[in-house]
């Protein structure tokens, strides 16, 4: 399956886009509760917080005509389990943001699980707010018996709660659609503690410890495994020789074909198995190392100051999923932004290296970031052109040859005038990325004060210059327009502005952004044109404003190496 990014409505895009059975993992991270209605996902040059905050999803449930439409339609889905659990919530919870949130997650869910191939997996990460009623409605969906677990992230160092326990974990729910799932069991390393105690140590090295009739299972068997090996018969002892599989971890190739006894002549050859004069039965010795460990729990909680007291390594405890601070290198400044190695796991340990990989809330993209880091197919939707926008640039970043298609963005003028007529803001805010701008303002009447996006650009070592960017979405334009943007750029202290229109500017127009005059920055041969229009078939045609040195506005993502299969511990 091709990568694919979805601008939309999800519940709408799975419905119409995505077959049935066709995806092998799901994770969603879906909004509730995270006071976090506006996402800082810019910054200016300088460091600060920039006046350009955006709504880049709205975390604020209501019922209203949508979930009233959304309850029906489960009522009337034909899952009895699903329709009485949703009724029997709504009589206790009735009606606020709490069920209307419910209510719209368990239509998705309903969508996500029809899409899930039968050997399919599907984690859910939420806050202890909405887990239980969520896990009782998956149990509805999936089944009770296809739960598999309840994941503990710790998602912060600390959080100080006046009246209770500081809240720092989230939960991610796991379930299979069916009894038979991928699983790739995945360790944890051994504490270096641990490996002192338990092992034996030679030099710098550490071996296993085992003694007894480990290399042999009880009852006899008439083949090879139960002939004699070594002068030592293990049918008169009622067993039959048995190798255990981590004993055999990275020499498959090598004794491929090889019955038991002579896998057990390789190993012995090797140093692998003891055989001394005087020992009842073999035993095997085996280099402890960084690939050994305890399979994962479900628990993933990062433990500060434990650094160099996991073995072969100087990390702390699960430093690999520590949650992001806001100075972390890679936080692209989304909130909600979760550490791409927490999805690794999930993805190592629920997928092939063939498995499609769905997020159907793919905010600033980690989950697509980790299935193209672990050469998965993906699939991305979101709700925003923002979301989109910032997807988009971070994977080219990390993966500058990757390929991927991007459907229900406007793509010619057609479709940017059906975005305009639908959502405005949503057009304003797809408009802007065509510029690479900074995206200001909310849907508040009057909020951005005639300011639609900015974009920062120097003209010297020191110090950043800004110019103002104005959407205009509808057919009626005219020279007041460009009047209103020069007052703006004097009143922001800006040097350039952009309006960007749908139609043709008008004649009258293009003069008055001529008699603005140039922005002559210190030290260069040329001027800029002060204020500057462009159409949007223009932008869509490749050209950009005239402006010298823009600055990057989203962080760049750190280049990644070739997709690659990861070796499973």
């Amino acid at each position: 399956m091709t990568n694919a990014l979805y601008y939309g409505d999800n519940l709408q895009v799975l419905r119409e886009h995505i077959k049935d059975e066709s995806v092998d993992l799901v994770y969603l991270d879906p909004p509730f509760n995270s006071q976090a209605n506006y996402n800082l996902l810019f910054k200016a040059p300088s460091g600060e917080k920039s006046e350009a905050q955006i709504e880049a999803f709205e975390d604020t449930w209501h019922w209203n005509d949508s979930a009233e439409r959304a309850f029906e339609e489960i009522k009337t889905s034909g899952n009895t389990n699903v329709s009485e659990m949703i009724i029997a919530m709504r009589s206790f919870l009735r009606e606020n943001d709490l069920m209307a949130y419910l209510t719209m997650m368990t239509v998705r869910l309903i969508e996500l699980h029809r899409a899930l191939k039968s050997d399919g997996s599907l984690y859910l990460h939420c806050d202890p707010t909405a887990s239980h009623y969520l896990k009782i409605l998956l149990d509805s969906i999936f089944g009770p018996d296809k739960f598999r677990n309840e994941i503990i992230w710790r998602r912060t160092g600390s959080h100080n709660s006046s009246k209770r326990y500081g809240p720092i974990h989230d939960v991610i729910l796991f379930y299979t659609k069916g009894d038979r799932y991928v699983w790739n069991k995945m360790k944890r390393p051994f504490m270096k503690g641990h490996v002192e105690k338990a092992f034996v140590r030679e030099g710098e090295r550490f071996y296993t410890n085992y003694t007894g009739n480990i290399l042999t299972g009880s009852g006899t068997r008439n083949g090879i495994s139960g002939n004699p090996w070594k002068g030592i018969d293990p049918t008169a002892k009622g067993r039959h020789w048995a190798l255990p599989s981590a004993l055999l971890e990275g020499l498959e190739d090598e004794v491929e074909g090889f019955d038991q006894t002579q896998k057990m002549d390789y190993l012995f050859d090797r140093g692998f198995i003891n055989l001394k004069a005087g020992d009842e039965w073999p035993t095997y010795k085996r280099e402890i190392t960084l690939t050994d460990g305890q399979p994962l729990s479900d628990i993933w909680a990062y433990q500060p100051y434990t650094e160099g007291t996991v073995f072969g390594t100087p990390h702390g405890i699960d430093e690999d999923v520590r949650w992001m601070g806001s100075k972390d290198p890679d936080r692209l400044g989304y909130p909600t932004q979760k550490p791409i190695a927490l999805l690794e796991r999930i993805i190592l340990s629920s997928t092939r290296p063939d498995s499609v990989v769905l997020d159907p809330f793919c905010g600033c993209g980690t989950t697509i970031h980790a299935a193209q880091k672990l050469g998965r197919p993906w699939i991305g939707i979101d709700i925003t052109h923002l979301a989109i926008s910032l997807i988009e640039k971070r994977v080219k970043d990390a993966f500058p040859d990757i390929r991927f298609t991007v459907h229900g963005t406007p793509k010619d003028l057609g479709g940017a005038y059906a975005l305009a007529a639908a959502d405005k803001y949503q057009f304003q805010w797809w408009a802007v990325s065509l510029v690479d701008a900074v995206p200001f303002g909310g849907k508040k009447k009057g909020a951005d004060g005639g300011i639609d996006g900015l974009i920062y650009f120097k003209t010297q070592a020191k110090g950043t210059d800004k110019a103002i960017v104005s959407v205009k979405g509808g057919s009626n334009i005219s020279v007041p327009m460009i009047r209103d943007l020069g007052h703006v750029i004097d009143r922001e202290k800006a040097k350039i502005g952009i309006l960007i229109t749908l139609v043709e500017p008008t004649r009258p127009m293009i003069t008055e952004a001529v008699k603005a005059g140039f922005y002559q920055p210190p030290g260069f041969k040329r001027g800029y044109p002060k204020i500057q229009i462009l159409t949007v078939q223009q932008l869509l045609d490749g050209q950009k404003p005239d402006i010298p040195f823009v600055e990057n506005i989203f962080r760049r993502a750190e280049r990644e190496a070739d997709s690659e299969q990861i070796d499973l511990f």
